[in-house]
């Protein structure tokens, strides 16, 4: 059955004259003026966080000032911040545009940009995370640490400023997400909720994963150490993986093992990380039938 117009996601790339942070913009408010109409409750909220707003900047500093401030943290200080690195660091700005697309189009509950924007927590902790990190590489410390807790608090994500993530992430549901001082996620990445990228417990310095452009994490999941999780593998949900996954291949259970086996394991074709496919690999590993 075709989704309802207002569901179907607008082709893209836009026209060569207009960048994709200003047609995702376009898109967002032509949104917004639907849903204040169809929505009269929503009409002020709305307003005051899309349609009263230039540009996106603006708009998700605003929002992301509002969702995060507190009685001593203000929105006024953190609009300011906010405005201001996403102002200063283009790469920070497309990035932020790269995630939205990337959650419109892998996730299928994703009714809207408008809805991502204002309503996915993953998708907002990613962008204060960002802002946070790049304090971080500052030396502003204190003040990216303070910024961390107050995501942490606010959406249940826990990504220290220090680690490094890629454009295009989609952390899908979001909550229980945990990403350690010296992780990397590269682009293209989907994680899902209660995901933890950590370190053993022992081991100083750098003792976080290393995840690899197009990967897919499934929920409760949980990376121990320094390891690589190569490009376009896949993580079953609940594995907990402590040695090196290669590329293209699929790692699932407790310790998580090789679908295919260790010395020729299977290998796919697609990129998990932007197909979303969590269970092909069952009818190749296991018999289970319900």
């Amino acid at each position: 059955m075709p989704l309802p117009a207002e569901q179907q996601i607008p082709t893209f790339p836009p026209p060569e004259a207009e960048s994709e942070e200003s047609w995702l913009w376009s898109q967002i408010k032509a949104e917004a003026h639907r849903d204040a109409e169809s929505e009269p409750a929503l009409a002020s909220y709305l307003y005051a966080t899309v349609l009263s707003h230039p540009s996106l900047v603006r708009s998700l500093s605003f929002h992301l000032a509002n969702k995060l401030c507190s009685s001593t943290l203000l929105s006024t200080l953190l609009y300011d911040l906010f405005l201001q690195i996403f102002s200063s660091f283009p790469s920070i700005r497309s990035a932020a545009a790269a995630d939205l697309l990337a959650v419109r189009h892998r996730d299928p509950a994703c009714i809207s940009f408008s809805h991502c924007l204002l309503n996915y927590k993953g998708f907002l902790a990613i962008q204060a995370h960002r802002v946070a990190h790049s304090l971080w590489s500052q030396s502003r410390r204190p003040l990216a640490l303070a910024l961390h807790s107050r995501v942490a608090d606010v959406f249940s994500v826990d990504i220290h400023p220090a680690a490094r993530l890629g454009k295009g992430l989609l952390l899908d549901h979001a909550t229980g997400v945990v990403i350690g001082e010296t992780a990397v996620v590269g682009n293209n990445v989907s994680i899902l909720h209660h995901v933890t990228l950590g370190g053993t417990g022992k081991a100083v310095g750098d003792r976080h994963p290393k995840i690899g452009d197009g990967v897919l994490i499934g929920a409760g999941a949980t990376i121990l150490g320094n390891v690589k999780i190569g490009e376009g593998a896949k993580i079953g949900a609940g594995s907990v993986v402590l040695i090196d996954v290669p590329p293209r291949t699929t790692a699932v259970g407790n310790p998580a093992r090789l679908v295919g086996g260790k010395e020729t394991p299977s290998r796919h074709e697609d990129v998990p990380g932007e197909s979303m496919d969590h269970t092909s690999f069952i009818s190749e590993w296991s018999d289970y039938i319900i």
